[in-house]
């Protein structure tokens, strides 16, 4: 009946094929142009991207060009050799003006972008500041000095880009809180680094402000995800940065680089205001923490955060007062040692320098007692991977439309990209060959149910309690590891996702850890390094060591850990380390 009725209504036609096929020809065609327009659109986009950070760049050079002429004597080459205690010592008995400072490290900044492309953008407000901390009542404990912050962490009036296209519309209409402290504090924010689009990467590449590199050496990469703070600082372009940790992005640039940097408890510096391309991940937290020159740099700075000005502004942060006392006692230590974690051996140098850093504790009057951490592929594949791959990398995904993807995220992309199902057959097929990728496609394969994802978070929790139960049988202060370098060759770090366990492991835990350079790569270790076989001397293994090749003179670094919220402790320990590596 409805058919007769439509037939009735509807003229009888025959369909012409030519019709058709000019019909579906011009949609193809449309489907074309539409997607030639959205990436003209796109590229536009960064371009003007690129205008404007090129334009801020051009009028920093100007303006510090007219204050060289305003003061010729500036002894530019002293203040950037003073440590940052120092620094301040100066700054806040006179001796040096908070002027004069600002625009040596914008300049020595000019000069370290140029090389390393690390800044994003300048902030000219820097001069506004400036301004301010001469009218506050009090000197802050950071009184002029000038500070350099990752992309991601917010500023009034300017973008939080995480490398992607799709934000650099919406400025940030407030300064996050760790930035207000710090202006609370006195320092000057005065430039914005480079990150890796998403954030998801220790390289330091996005398709819009391009690859940053490595001081040290411009065929390696500066590590990621804080690669461009790593860079600034490394060049000798900031004294003092702020960088963000969720895997290792503070640690790993400080370890490619030379630099110390701290990787905070979960939630002991205020995360409000940072932002991230995913947001609401909560087993593994991000955390915010310093990057510098050295161990008390890092120090002053927890020191000057963890301050009422935070606790007020964000009530969720546990108002923990830095305790100077721990820092600064030189009681001996009971300490923890590994040099690999038995899932992803590191190269020689690496393993070397704990070996010596071991050493040179115990003739300090330190007690060293070997550590074993339990079951760290378990902990990479089954807590840490699937904590961000739960949706089978559904949500990173959706990050990258509408994007050009950075040819550096081309291989995780593509491997998220694998249909479930898909992934599974291939992980049982690999299994029994290649055991740790079958162990990650399944990983990325995600999670089914809330159920699944609730037991997911027990398992971590268990872990840390395992984890903790096996410290303190042994009764230890601190642990000494292991961290992942020396840098890698740039378009390296987007093959070896799973080479971070070193640091991942101490993400997952939510521990306190800090990296000290400690060492250079030598001739011996490059020579040893071509009898490295890794863990199962596979296609991964194979890539890790074209990736650390050509590193003679590269700095080693290892990691210094504490039980949560013992900062203090963790910097005690660190600066212990330092020393030591530095009288040797």
């Amino acid at each position: 009946m409805i058919q007769q009725q439509l037939r009735q209504l509807l003229p009888e036609r025959e369909v012409d094929p030519h019709a058709a096929l000019a019909l579906l020809g011009s949609s193809v065609a449309a489907v074309v142009v539409w997607k030639w327009l959205r990436k003209r659109q796109i590229q536009k986009k960064m371009e003007e991207a690129r205008r404007t950070r090129d334009e801020g760049v051009k009028k920093i050079a100007k303006a510090v060009q007219q204050f060289r002429k305003q003061v010729p004597s500036v002894q530019k080459d002293a203040i950037l050799s003073l440590p940052l205690l120092e620094l301040t010592a100066g700054l806040r008995e006179g001796a040096l003006s908070p002027k004069t400072v600002l625009y040596t490290y914008l300049e020595k900044a000019l000069e370290v972008t140029q090389q390393t492309n690390c800044l994003r953008h300048f902030i000219p407000e820097c001069e506004e500041q400036l301004q301010e901390i001469q009218r506050q009542k009090e000197k802050g404990l950071l009184y002029g000095i000038p500070v350099s912050i990752k992309d991601h962490i917010g500023i009034k009036g300017h973008l939080s880009t995480c490398g992607l296209v799709q934000c650099l519309d919406t400025p940030v209409q407030e300064d996050s809180v760790l930035v207000k402290v710090l202006k609370r504090q006195g320092a000057i924010p005065f430039a914005v680094t480079n990150v890796p689009q998403s954030l998801f990467s220790y390289d330091c590449s996005n398709p819009i402000f391009g690859q940053t590199l490595n001081p040290c050496n411009p065929q390696k990469s500066p590590g990621g995800s804080s690669g461009g703070e790593g860079a600034l600082i490394a060049g000798g372009g900031s004294i003092l940065g702020i960088g963000s940790d969720i895997g290792g992005s503070i640690r790993l640039p400080s370890s490619f680089c030379g630099l110390c940097g701290l990787k905070p408890t979960g939630n002991r510096v205020s995360l409000s205001g940072a932002t991230g391309p995913i947001n609401g991940i909560l087993a593994v937290p991000c955390v915010l923490g310093p990057m510098a020159r050295d161990v008390d740099s890092l120090a002053l700075c927890m020191k000057a955060l963890l301050c009422q000005e935070m606790f007020q502004l964000d009530p969720t942060v546990p108002p923990i007062p830095f305790n100077d006392e721990v820092y600064s006692s030189s009681a001996p230590l009971r300490v923890g040692y590994y040099d690999t974690d038995g899932y992803f051996p590191l190269p020689p140098c690496a393993r070397r320098a704990v070996q010596e850093t071991r050493a040179a504790l115990q003739a300090a009057g330190h007690q060293l007692v070997p550590f074993s951490p339990p079951r760290v592929h378990y902990v990479m594949t089954e807590l840490f991977l699937k904590t961000f791959f739960a949706d089978g990398g559904r949500a990173w995904l959706d990050v990258f439309t509408g994007n050009i993807v950075d040819p550096s995220l081309k291989s995780q992309l593509s491997c998220c990209k694998i249909p479930r199902l898909v992934k599974k057959i291939l992980a049982l097929i690999l299994k029994p060959l290649f055991p740790r990728l079958a162990d990650y496609l399944s990983a990325l394969s995600g999670m089914r149910s809330v159920k699944e994802m609730w037991n997911h978070h027990h398992q971590i929790e268990a872990y840390r309690a395992e984890f903790i139960t096996r410290w303190r049988e042994l009764q230890l202060d601190v642990v000494l590891c292991p961290v992942l370098g020396p840098a890698f060759t740039t378009g390296y770090p987007g093959k070896l996702l799973t080479a971070i366990s070193s640091t991942m492991l101490y993400n997952v835990l939510n521990f306190p850890a800090g990296i000290v350079p400690v060492s250079k790569v030598t001739e011996a270790d490059e020579e040893e390094l071509k009898l490295y076989q890794g863990c199962c001397d596979d296609a991964w293994d194979r890539t890790l060591k074209q990736a650390v090749a050509g590193a003679v003179g590269l700095p080693v670094a290892v990691q210094c850990v504490a039980l949560p919220w013992q900062e203090e402790l963790c910097l005690r320990f660190m600066k212990e380390v330092e020393t030591l590596s530095r009288k040797k």
